[in-house]
């Protein structure tokens, strides 16, 4: 069973697909190298972007990579508030002399085309964040040798995922960074604030799925990736650890965010993109967050040119600074440096705990 994805890579390691620039090629292709698995994200971007990337990314590797995909989203139940929330808005766009983005400008993310692309051109492995894909999207990836993972947030969804035919589920704490990968966008049962920690949450979809668990959610050290093998995940997923990577597309002013003391503690939003997203706390968040409806995509494309306006900037108060609870352990690494120094320290903590060392242990 836990060998449906293990086997790709030589570590339990997985780069996460970080939407928005920092999941390029170099660092997924750098990750893939050195063992673990890199992910590039197809998120906010066309399916033409998306297959250049890919291609980018086979020049640089032939070792096992993952595609990540948005699931479409449902029309936006609340006009008026996503309206409300421009109005709030009109303030920061003229502070930072830019136009705040239509909120029409689409809900699927050019789901259906990217799919074609990646059925015509199949890569290794594709996850699902937002929802998971009918048992017919999964079975066509399957026919054509494409493993699949779908992001899940509690019991229910991993279910789910196992009844739709999904490889494997990555089960997602409310410790890890960016958008929480729920089903639903509904404030009552989406988990802002009160979502269930990693560990946790891995024993209770254990009890749920027989599929493998890859593990998610504000991880940075090998110990941390022991805990959640030891809880049964298969491998660990971590993001925020990779962010500050030099081969990381990331901003350079969000990279020095993640070690500033200026912004000490994250928060579950939705001031950014209108989905609970965990980030550092910043003047943006903490003056409309408060305010923000529960409307994505709607008003991830309002608030577009506001983000690069302020990075444009050099103001990191008006940025979305993804980050998981983890983030002051960031290490500006490289990333082949970080998977191998994460797998001692794995091999170290499970040495500790009377567990044989993993396969293709560094020593």
């Amino acid at each position: 069973m836990s060998s449906a994805l293990t086997d790709l890579h030589r570590y339990p390691i997985v780069q996460a697909p970080m939407a928005g620039g920092a999941s390029c090629p170099q660092l997924a292709a750098t990750v893939s190298e050195a063992g673990g698995l890199g992910f590039l994200a197809a998120g906010y971007k066309t399916p033409e972007a998306m297959y250049e990337e890919i291609k980018q990314l086979r020049g640089l590797t032939d070792r096992p990579f993952g595609i990540n995909l948005f699931m479409p989203q449902p029309p936006n139940p609340d006009p008026a508030a996503v309206a409300a929330y421009g109005e709030r808005l009109v303030g920061e766009a003229a502070w930072y002399e830019t136009l705040l983005g239509d909120p029409d400008s689409g809900s699927d993310d050019a789901y259906d085309a990217k799919l074609a692309v990646l059925l015509d051109n199949p890569v290794p492995v594709v996850s699902f964040t937002f929802g998971c894909p009918t048992r017919a999207v999964l079975d066509a990836l399957a026919k054509v040798g494409t493993r699949t993972v779908v992001t899940v947030t509690s019991p229910v969804e991993a279910q789910t995922a196992q009844w739709a035919g999904a490889d494997a589920v990555c089960v997602q704490g409310v410790e890890a960074g960016g958008h929480q990968g729920t089903y639903s966008n509904d404030p009552a049962a989406d988990g802002m604030g009160v979502g269930l920690g990693l560990l946790s949450l891995i024993t209770l979809v254990r009890e749920y799925v027989q599929i493998p668990i890859i593990a998610a959610g504000g991880m940075m050290r090998g110990s941390q990736i022991a805990a959640a093998l030891a809880a049964g995940a298969v491998a660990a997923q971590l993001g925020t650890a990779f962010l500050v990577c030099p081969e990381s597309g990331a901003n350079a002013l969000h990279k020095q965010a993640m070690t500033d003391p200026l912004f000490g503690r994250t928060e579950l939003t939705r001031a950014f993109s209108g989905r609970p997203a965990r980030g550092l706390v910043n003047r943006f968040m903490r003056e409309h967050g408060p305010y923000a409806p529960a409307a994505y995509p709607q008003l991830h494309h309002m608030t577009s040119g506001l983000r690069k306006a302020a990075a444009k900037a050099g103001d990191p108060q008006g940025m979305a600074l993804w980050a998981g609870q983890g983030h002051r352990l960031a290490r500006e690494l490289p990333a082949a440096r970080l998977v191998e120094t994460l797998a001692v320290e794995l091999d170290a903590a499970r040495g500790a705990l009377g567990f044989q060392p993993q396969r293709g242990a560094v020593s």
